[in-house]
């Protein structure tokens, strides 16, 4: 199929890793979503968000992405109840052949995937699943090692079944290693706990990662940098996206994580999102990845 993307579907849409070149990704500008907001806490933020700000914030956010040469695209219709649908990845996990469109845990985030799906749909993008029946998956759970191996948590956003539904699509693509990563409460998803940074590099939360993740990187030959507390909690900071390997946009108030990075010899762009981050939410959280370079099986 891989080899049919540009022919019949109108680009070659993929990824096999976190960190090959970025060419291509999928955002949600907030929009009338997020006005009126009066409790915070029943959509999982930590504060209300000054519309205006976010969009700004957004903006400039999509154009770093543009100034390093990744092409922007957007799911332009949304629910007016759901003011989440800005953590695009959430809902998107791009495979080397297409999307698996996730279930949302949080019955204040379900119905999301209906905008997200028809976004793909207009832009070629094949769907290759949708998470269905029992299953629930939120996609920020699965990270890619390369492309033989994928790193995939259950906890409370992803359960078995929609673990078993991800493997079932995976499996067929070449993907031969699943390291199972329990998500430790008060946890939602692993793009928190374990972040690639360049081919064969991962900064980790060394409190959060389970031994067995942590071990059967380190027997890969991963080089494994165990980032500075506290910002990796409060701030998030390993909510992180490579625009190329060895390169890596941030966002701001990580002083610490981005100067013990810059000691590792990876760039670090970085890039103010304070009032996106009120939905506890980082530039990780906001980035669907459409089409990456291809790294191919590293291992």
């Amino acid at each position: 199929m891989r080899e049919e993307l540009t022919t019949y579907w109108g680009g070659d849409w993929g990824c096999d890793s976190e960190v090959g070149v970025l060419r291509a990704v999928l955002l949600r500008k907030p929009g009338i979503e997020i006005e009126n907001i009066k409790d915070p806490e029943l959509y999982r933020w930590h504060a209300i968000m000054k519309p205006e700000k976010a969009r700004e914030q957004h903006d400039a956010l999509a154009e770093a992405f543009r100034s390093n040469g990744v092409t922007v695209h957007y799911v332009e219709r949304m629910r007016k109840d759901k003011p989440n649908a800005l953590f695009m990845r959430d809902t998107v996990l791009m495979t080397p052949e297409g999307a698996i469109v996730g279930r949302q845990a949080l019955e204040c985030r379900r119905g999301e995937e209906r905008y997200v799906a028809e976004a793909l749909a207009a832009l070629g993008v094949p769907v290759v699943r949708t998470i269905s029946g029992d299953g629930i998956f939120e996609t920020a759970c699965c990270l890619w090692v390369d492309a033989g191996t994928v790193i995939i948590g259950t906890g409370n956003r992803a359960n078995m079944e929609g673990f078993r539904q991800v493997l079932e699509v995976l499996r067929p693509m070449g993907v031969e290693q699943f390291l199972h990563l329990q998500i430790p409460y008060g946890y939602a998803h692993i793009d928190s706990i374990v972040s690639f940074v360049d081919k064969k590099t991962a900064i980790i939360d060394p409190l959060r990662i389970p031994w067995d993740v942590w071990n059967a990187l380190k027997e890969m030959g991963i080089r494994l940098l165990e980032a500075p507390s506290p910002e990796e909690t409060q701030n998030l900071a390993l909510n992180i996206v490579a625009l190329a390997p060895g390169h890596v946009i941030m966002a701001s108030g990580n002083p610490q994580t981005k100067k013990f990075l810059e000691k590792h010899k990876i760039q670090v762009s970085v890039i103010d999102i304070s009032e996106l981050f009120k939905g506890w939410g980082s530039i990780h959280c906001m980035t669907a990845i459409l089409k990456r370079d291809p790294v191919g099986k590293l291992f």
